[in-house]
């Protein structure tokens, strides 16, 4: 059967757990090496019946269309083994809160890449796998990390950014907060990158592309311990990804030592049992329709040895007995979902996560001596807008509007005028009457976001036009014009740009975002968020971004890569973000010149805040290659760090570099290879050339 196309939408009222037997209780708070042991003898003791029962979800189509047609959202199971006490999985999205229930609504995952901060990713992810146990699940279904191609994808805001060192990070770090409660899923393996043709586009690439760009972020998750990952839709290089034996068994579970269990996409990602089950899925959600009876009658005639069965059981069992224990949900309070303490995280995110594009003018912070009358236009101002709609859709308590945190930030300070803006007469009027003006525009999850076949993806990177003609209208009312965007990934700006003073990219920013803006706008907080993907001049500036395909060629550029390539100048880099204080950066240094191929480099610079204000920085590490034998790009992300400084304050950053972190993948050998060459450090404050003043050359020669 071909696959058809199912809304995934999940959500609220968490599924009971079915009470563990004496041998699941027995078997659980063992060693690893215990638990392999008597995983061997309790999957001998299976039928193969009880054995396919735990590779395949228990939603059946019918059940799957009720939910779609009713809106139901609560975990989706697998079932329980009553006789052996085995529990059955429980999984439920995210990535940008638990899909059920009323969680916190984090700031979608592009804003979170753009506070270049994993250790407070770190945080998020615990938050999540904290409420996510708590309202009945033990799979949490994220981080996203697809590889942003193209900002058009419409799924863009799920992930981290455009950088595989820099989404790997970031990943690594959420799935270390998740798996502090509950297991986490790095999803889509691999190379999904458009929403409308994810069905049925083929992804063909190289393999130094493949192993190089577009998988390195999912082995840092494996490598962080992550206990599963879902196959994408699309197929790459002609197999379907979640029938991908070389995808799955030569790379994931072969090479990378994976100990988990892989989990299709919900809902048709498979089309062949056999396929399937060979080419290294373990679990089909969220129904059997292939590894339920069809799967049985191959297993039956031969075409499916048990031992393929065996190794699957075998996966999953060791990720339930290393998470589920016999009192799994004891201890976690449903009264602390989207609790104080864990909204003051989702604040926190769009603090860091808020990018200042531009600050000309004086225009902000926002003086309240100066300013005694404020003007907030644009429809978006007044509206809780958080991300998609789609399988990341959360329903937190409350939305703070960007209208909102402001009118809460000044209180009776100022007055505060709001002009929705559908009459740019009436918007002229309000911006002439204040002393300032926010004009509030961007995206919604009718314009991007999961949808399938017909819709999802943009066709363009632009403002809707209403929007720019509002943008204009207001700035020659009142050129003190601050313009906050929100949106997934890059929105383009050339029509507009030159005439507005400030820009802030706000994102999606989760339910606190509207005081986070408030607070960045009147200067209580400090902008420090960096540009997790690049924004164009325009789309011609990008790869060819092609949402109806059949069949794709990806190469290994895109977004800054590809911009270096070509020479182009970007609106605002990879990288990049303005802060209300000025920073230097000097004396970097290098602890030796040269390393051998298994060394480590470490190097140190230091940074000075010579503004007036506090703020934090995000110090950037590229490096390049001189003499290479293979096509390399210009430069590429190898290391970051944040760093507070007080005005005046000076410290030293230190970043380390292993020389098996250069290496490129050798398709003749089969193999990495760290090329005895000399090697270009450059450092600083984004991907720009002229921001990369700090440069030092080492190189590799040896073991």
């Amino acid at each position: 059967m071909k696959r058809r196309e199912f809304l995934m939408t999940v959500g609220a009222g968490a599924a009971a757990f079915a009470m563990p037997g004496a041998l699941w209780a027995a078997l659980s708070g063992l060693s690893d090496d215990e638990i392999e042991r008597q995983i061997k003898g309790l999957v001998g003791q299976m039928t193969l019946d009880e054995k396919l029962a735990q590779m395949h979800g228990e939603v059946n189509l019918r059940e799957l269309a009720r939910r779609m047609r009713e809106g139901i959202r609560e975990p989706w199971p697998t079932a329980d083994n009553t006789r052996l006490g085995i529990p059955g999985l429980r999984c439920i999205d995210g990535p940008r809160g638990v899909g059920t229930g009323q969680p916190t609504c984090f700031p979608v995952g592009m804003a979170r890449g753009a506070t270049w901060d994993p250790i407070l990713e770190e945080q998020v992810g615990s938050v999540m796998g904290y409420e996510a146990r708590a309202l009945g699940a033990n799979v949490l279904l994220e981080p996203c990390i697809n590889l942003l191609r193209h900002p058009s994808w419409g799924r863009a805001q799920e992930t981290y950014g455009e950088d595989p060192y820099h989404l790997g990070v970031m990943a690594a770090n959420n799935v270390q907060g998740v798996q502090k409660h509950l297991m986490a899923c790095a999803k889509h393996f691999a190379a999904n990158s458009i929403e409308i043709s994810r069905f049925y586009v083929n992804v063909v690439m190289d393999e130094r592309t493949l192993r190089e760009i577009y998988l390195p972020h999912f082995k840092a998750c494996v490598d962080a311990g992550v206990a599963s990952v879902m196959s994408a839709y699309n197929d790459l290089n002609g197999y379907l990804c979640a029938e991908n034996p070389h995808l799955l068994r030569d790379i994931l579970k072969g090479d990378w030592g994976f100990q988990g269990f892989v989990v299709s996409d919900w809902s048709q990602a498979t089309e062949n049992a056999v396929a399937a089950a060979k080419g290294g899925l373990d679990l089909e959600m969220p129904t059997g329709e292939h590894f339920g009876a069809p799967l049985k009658r191959a297993v039956k005639a031969g075409k499916v040895s048990e031992a393929v069965i065996n190794e699957a059981v075998t996966r999953i069992l060791r990720q339930k007995l290393k998470f589920i224990a016999p009192d799994f949900q004891a201890g976690y309070d449903r009264s602390r979902v989207a609790s104080r303490e864990h909204a003051e995280v989702a604040l926190e995110v769009a603090r860091k996560g808020i990018v200042l594009l531009k600050n000309e003018k004086s225009a902000l912070p926002l003086d309240r001596d100066q300013v005694r009358k404020l003007a907030v236009v644009g429809g978006l101002a007044d509206v809780g807008n958080i991300g998609d709609k789609g399988s990341s859709n959360v329903t937190p308590p409350y939305v703070i509007t960007p209208l909102q945190g402001i009118q809460a930030k000044v209180g009776k300070s100022l007055e505060v005028i709001y002009e929705a803006g559908k009459d740019l007469g009436k918007a002229k009027e309000a911006a002439k009457a204040a002393d300032a003006v926010v004009i509030v525009v961007g995206l919604t999850s009718e314009d991007e976001g999961e949808g399938g076949y017909f819709y999802g993806d943009r066709s363009s990177l632009n403002l809707h036009k209403q929007d720019e003609k509002l943008i204009q209208a207001v700035v020659e009312a009142n050129p003190r014009c601050i313009v906050v965007m929100e949106g997934g990934a890059a929105i383009t700006v050339e029509a507009w740009q030159d005439q507005v003073p400030a820009i802030l990219m706000a994102w999606y920013p989760g339910m606190e975002g509207g005081n986070a803006i408030a607070e960045l706008l009147f200067g209580e907080v400090n902008p420090s968020g960096k540009l997790p993907c690049v924004f164009p001049k325009s789309m011609a500036d990008l790869p060819r971004f092609q949402p109806r395909a059949r069949k794709v060629h990806y190469d290994s550029y895109h977004g800054y890569r590809y911009q270096d390539r070509k020479g182009l100048e970007p609106a605002f880099p990879f990288g990049f973000g303005l802060s209300y204080t000025t920073y230097q950066y000097s004396n970097l240094r290098l602890d030796q010149k040269t390393i051998g191929k298994s060394g480590k480099l470490t190097m140190q610079v230091d940074v000075t805040n010579t503004g007036e204000r506090a703020g934090e920085e995000v110090v950037q590490l590229y490096v390049g290659y001189h003499g290479s034998k293979v096509d390399r790009s210009v430069k590429e992300l190898k290391g970051f760090g944040r760093v507070a400084l007080q005005p005046g304050e000076t410290k030293t950053v230190t970043l380390e570099l292993w020389a098996r972190d250069l290496a490129y993948y050798d398709v003749e050998k089969k193999a990495w290879e760290v090329e005895e060459i000399e090697y270009l450090v450059s450092v600083g404050p984004s991907s720009r050339a002229e921001d990369l003043q700090l440069r030092e050359t080492f190189r590799i020669a040896g073991a």
